[in-house]
């Protein structure tokens, strides 16, 4: 009995050890794994390469799929790995460790659309493939069983496949490969995208791609950037204008197709290969990247995020271009301050770009922001926040002839017309040259030679001429450079502490001269009121009393009316009086020279006055009357004589 099981032994461990074996050799593979098959016996690899494709020992091209898969465990060696997994916004970068060696100077291996995304081993390696980085890097979402001998893939999360470097061999068995060890950031595996930033104060910036490629032919000697095709299609448009007439080609045309990006031709730098084939060069690229995300090998792809160039209302923007056409001047024999050039070509171009958003690489092309509206700059401590042109300016500090230093203030409005922004960067070089080197000087010693040349108080009696001068020096030389001056303004001055303390004084003394003369005008209305008081106090009487006024004032004017009448009757009648009287006059006056020529003077005397007496009645001869021997005339002399002689006569009165 015993003997019976003794000698069944050997079956039985023949047949465990069968079934072991075949255990042994069955292999689960998972979903998503592989199996690498390594064959443990066999002739040698042929070559450098690590896969065996006609069943030489090592490892093996075929890869087991998900199932049950057997594979003798004496003969071959089966380890699990995983598929390939790129993550939802990275990207994975595959390196061959198989295939073709790179030629001299090469950094990736050439693609073809036969390559796939590398799962099918055979036909990278049939259809030419090398070894090396590859150009087309894995998409987000890609799960693909890539052989993990022929390819490790990097991601952002780890690195897939077995390393054959002795170095990365090294590094694998002590630790898990890392995105560091290739000499790559994590931030490098994720998705480039050109988008938006906000800034700190919460304003959006828009963005454009600056693109530098790792590989390439290199560039023409005295070129910066590569441009598909260089600038080839300028040159023909300006060849057809010639034929065709300049007004055919405009400087806008230019700048449009200048401007127009060839990223479509490989699909912005994604195809690398492309890039390549249609001429792409090694370094700084002319065509930058727009919105948008875009799957780029950072071995061979390196992208710079800048600000889009946003030329706003009341702004030109004039270009400074290092790459293009060798420089032709436009700008004529008077013009002494540089080259300008029609868009595409070396130099300032002739034309600014107008209002508008511009992916303009500011790497080849430097655009000098120029305001065409009303330029305010400010010499003082305000900015001005539009253009902060003025954060460098600051108050004009001058001495006036005794000694006193002023601060002033200056406020200067300029204008830069747009059709000659392009000329005005040609003399200065930039807005900011303009005002720190030119208008610093030409304000700053003005103020200083001005003030220093009068006395202080001149100053501020005349500072309205001063500003005046002022703007008649800047305007002259600001013409030179072609900038229009609008205005300049003495804002403030700032007087030294001791002339302040003097004006003090005097002001303050004018103000009391002028206190006394309010308190004396307070006074005299004071009694002017007082006055108007008792006045209307008295307003019933001074009534009563202006009527009593007015009625004799029309009495005594009635009066001198009939005064006047009687006096102009009585002129009237004395002046008929005085007609009558002088014709009696001239009646008696012929009278008596009659008499006086019949009788003598002395008998007319004689006779009129007897016959003025008889008028009057007064009797003159005697009842007696006794005559001599002169006759009865000298008698009548005598008693006349008598008469007028005897100071008892007396007038008789007549009724």
């Amino acid at each position: 009995m015993l003997d019976s099981v003794i000698s069944t032994v050997p079956y039985i461990l023949a047949i465990v050890a069968i079934l072991w074996l075949v255990l042994s050799s069955i292999f689960s593979i998972g979903p998503t794994q592989v199996g690498l098959v390594r064959k443990r016996f066999g002739s040698k690899l042929p070559d450098d390469n690590p896969v065996a494709f006609k069943g030489e020992a090592g490892y093996q091209s075929e890869l087991l799929m998900p199932g049950l898969r057997f594979k003798l465990c004496l003969l071959y060696a089966v380890t699990k790995h995983p598929w390939v997994q790129v993550p939802a916004g990275q990207i994975g970068i595959v390196i061959a460790q198989v295939g073709k060696s790179l030629p001299i100077g090469a950094k990736s291996a050439v693609y073809k659309p036969e390559f796939g995304n590398f799962a099918d081993f055979r036909s990278f390696v049939g259809g030419g493939g090398q070894k090396g980085v590859q150009r087309p890097v894995l998409a987000p979402g890609t799960l693909a069983p890539i052989h993990p001998v022929a390819f490790l893939v990097i991601t952002k999360a780890q690195v897939y496949g077995v390393p054959i470097s002795e170095e990365l061999r090294q590094r694998s068995n002590a630790e898990t490969l890392t995105v560091a060890d290739f000499g790559l950031d994590p931030k490098q595996l994720d998705v480039t995208r050109i988008e938006p930033q906000a800034t700190g104060s919460g304003k959006v910036t828009d963005m454009i791609g600056v693109v530098t490629t790792l590989e390439g032919d290199s560039l023409p000697a005295g070129d910066i950037a590569s441009r598909l095709g260089a600038f080839n299609d300028i040159q023909t448009m300006e060849s057809a204008a010639r034929t065709e007439g300049p007004e055919s080609l405009t400087n806008s045309k230019l700048i449009e197709t200048i401007l127009g990006s060839k990223n479509e031709e490989h699909k912005s730098y994604q195809d690398f290969q492309a890039f390549l084939d249609k001429g792409g060069k090694i370094g700084l690229q002319h065509d930058p990247l727009l919105y948008g995300a875009y799957n780029l090998n950072p071995f061979l792809v390196q992208v710079e995020q800048v600000p889009m160039l946003v030329v706003e209302q009341g702004q030109v923007a004039v270009v400074k271009s290092y790459v293009g056409l060798p420089t032709e001047d436009t700008s004529g024999a008077e013009f002494k301050f540089g080259s300008l050039v029609r868009p595409g070509h070396r130099g300032i171009w002739e034309e600014p770009l107008r209002t508008g958003k511009y992916t303009i690489n500011p790497r080849i092309y430097q655009a000098e922001v120029v305001p065409t509206s009303i330029l305010n700059l400010n010499w003082s401590k305000e900015v001005s926040e539009a253009h902060k042109l003025d954060e460098r300016l600051t108050a004009i500090v001058a001495k006036s002839r005794e000694g006193f230093q002023f601060s002033i203030d200056l406020q200067v409005l300029i204008h830069v017309p747009d059709t000659k922004a392009p000329r005005v960067i040609s003399m200065v070089g930039s807005m900011r040259n303009l005002v720190d080197e030119v208008l610093q000087a030409a304000v700053g010693n003005l103020f200083r030679d001005k003030l220093g040349g009068m006395p202080a108080i001149k100053f501020i009696e005349t500072r309205q001429i001063v500003q005046e001068e002022a703007m008649t020096h800047i305007s002259r030389q600001l013409d030179m450079y072609e900038v229009e001056t609008k205005g300049v303004y003495i804002q403030d001055v700032i007087f030294p502490p001791e002339l302040v303390k003097v004006l003090t004084e005097r002001e303050i003394a004018n103000q009391e001269v002028q206190t006394f003369r309010m308190q004396q005008t307070a006074q005299e209305q004071r009694i002017s009121t007082e006055a108007a008081t008792g006045k209307a106090d008295m307003q019933k009487q001074l009534a009563q009393s202006e009527v009593g006024i007015t009625i004799k004032k029309n009495n005594a004017d009635a009066r001198v009316q009939e005064a006047r009448g009687e006096s102009e009757f009585v002129k009237q009648t004395g002046t008929a009086q005085a007609d009558v009287i002088r014709a009696q006059g001239v009646a008696k006056a012929d009278g008596f020279k009659a008499q006086n020529e019949a009788i003598g003077q002395t008998g007319t005397m004689l006779v009129n006055i007897a016959t003025v007496l008889a008028d009057k009645s007064i009797k003159i001869v005697p009842d007696t009357l006794v005559t001599g021997g002169g006759g009865s005339i000298e008698g009548l002399a005598a008693t006349l004589t008598r008469m007028f002689s005897t100071k008892s006569l007396e007038s008789p009165k007549v009724k």
